[in-house]
């Protein structure tokens, strides 16, 4: 059933004085964002032309998507590869599987990857390193070295660890990606595509926000060997703070960036992915034109706050008789610049809502449309549990259902 928010109600929830909570920066866990963010409204601003073979844009903070193409090719993820690598190592520091200061050996598998690759972290043979010093080492300078030593602690081979990368995968939904190796390096069926690097990339910063300091370090020492990191945006611009480059001849120059950067309605997080593209500096370039125009092209929203109710639905068969509808996050939307006058949105509610109901239980959406073109869903959720009514509350409103 469709319920339309009254004009007044959605204009005091557009000028809520509230802003987002930056999570990013927090090891709490927050609830994973739905995947895959829906594609680019119709009437969206036009993105830039960028010298690259393939790109997209999200935005994380409203869960849209702002801009793609040939988002779905596929393309040899090359040292993006180490994203899920990355993953499934800070999944095993935080189920206590592996901790940060534990040392563990780096075989002469490691060790050979890391010295017949151009990314290495001059990792020794039949060394112990602290898994902290592996992660710097695969994130900051690319180590296929560090990869495979993580991968061989957290999988106890290198095979079974790319067997939990491809069910990872499938976990996420990804239906065009298939690893082959931890580090990246060309080999067949090593595949993905734009668009599920980006759930990878989205699904790190967010079920791990821990990891974003590693992403956003410009440089590693270990051994006595310096060495910087190759995402050039990290010394350009100060809100950029992740997350990692790629090259090999078939892939050519890849970056998937991340910033964070103030608005008036809280903090916006953007993340880019530029495939394809002829140089580093070059793909560091495009990679900053496409997140400036997503920050420069669009005004984020807050529609309500965490928590807040958008709506009060009735309950049947419940201790109580209504619900209130809302999200555990605060509701924010972006819109082409200077367009929020022509924001509208409108409840759907899965009618009859019968008890018991779960908190946090999917129950309906916000659809929100803009200058009356539909532009986003969002899934609402009910903020409070409603156990069963007794048998005879049952009974009864099963008898008013019947005649409904």
């Amino acid at each position: 059933m469709l319920f339309s928010l009254s004009r007044r109600g959605l204009l005091v929830a557009l000028t809520g004085a509230l802003c987002w909570p930056l999570a990013w920066s927090q090891a709490a866990p927050v609830a994973p964002p739905v995947f895959p963010f829906a594609a680019p409204s119709a009437t969206m601003p036009l993105p830039p032309e960028l010298a690259a073979r393939a790109f997209v844009l999200q935005d994380l903070s409203s869960q849209q998507t702002l801009a793609a193409r040939n988002a779905d090719q596929p393309v040899e993820p090359a040292s993006l590869t180490k994203l899920m690598t990355a993953y499934l190592a800070f999944q095993a520091v935080q189920s206590g599987k592996l901790t940060l200061v534990q040392e563990v050996p780096v075989s002469e598998r490691a060790w050979r990857v890391g010295i017949t690759g151009t990314s290495r972290s001059f990792l020794a043979a039949n060394s112990r390193v602290k898994v902290d010093d592996l992660l710097k080492g695969m994130i900051v300078q690319s180590g296929n070295d560090a990869s495979v030593a993580l991968a061989e602690a957290v999988g106890g081979t290198v095979e079974n660890f790319v067997s939990m990368m491809n069910r990872q995968a499938q976990a996420f939904g990804l239906k065009a990606t298939t690893f082959k190796n931890p580090e990246g390096q060309t080999a067949p069926g090593h595949r993905s595509t734009a668009r599920e690097l980006s759930v990878i990339a989205l699904r790190l910063v967010t079920d791990f926000p821990q990891a974003l300091p590693y992403y956003a370090s410009r440089e590693f020492t270990f051994g006595g060997i310096r060495q910087p990191n190759r995402n050039l945006l990290l010394w350009r611009d100060p809100t950029v703070d992740g997350l990692k480059t790629s090259y090999t001849d078939a892939s050519g120059y890849c970056l998937i960036a991340t910033a964070l950067r103030a608005t008036p309605a809280g903090p916006r997080r953007l993340l880019s992915v530029v495939i394809g593209a002829t140089s580093p500096e070059t793909r560091a370039n495009e990679s900053q034109k496409l997140l400036n125009w997503g920050y420069g092209a669009f005004d984020m929203v807050k529609l309500f706050d965490a928590n807040k109710a958008v709506a009060n639905a009735p309950v049947w068969k419940g201790q109580s008789s209504t619900v209130r509808l809302g999200r555990v996050q605060p509701v924010v939307v972006v819109v082409p610049r200077g367009q929020a006058g022509g924001l509208k949105a409108t409840v759907a509610r899965n009618d009859p809502l019968v008890a018991p109901l779960a908190q946090g239980q999917t129950v309906g959406s916000l659809k929100i449309t803009l200058a009356s073109h539909p532009w986003q869903d969002v899934p609402l959720q009910t903020l409070d549990a409603v156990p069963s009514a007794g048998w005879f509350g049952r009974l009864w409103d099963a008898i008013r259902l019947g005649v409904k």
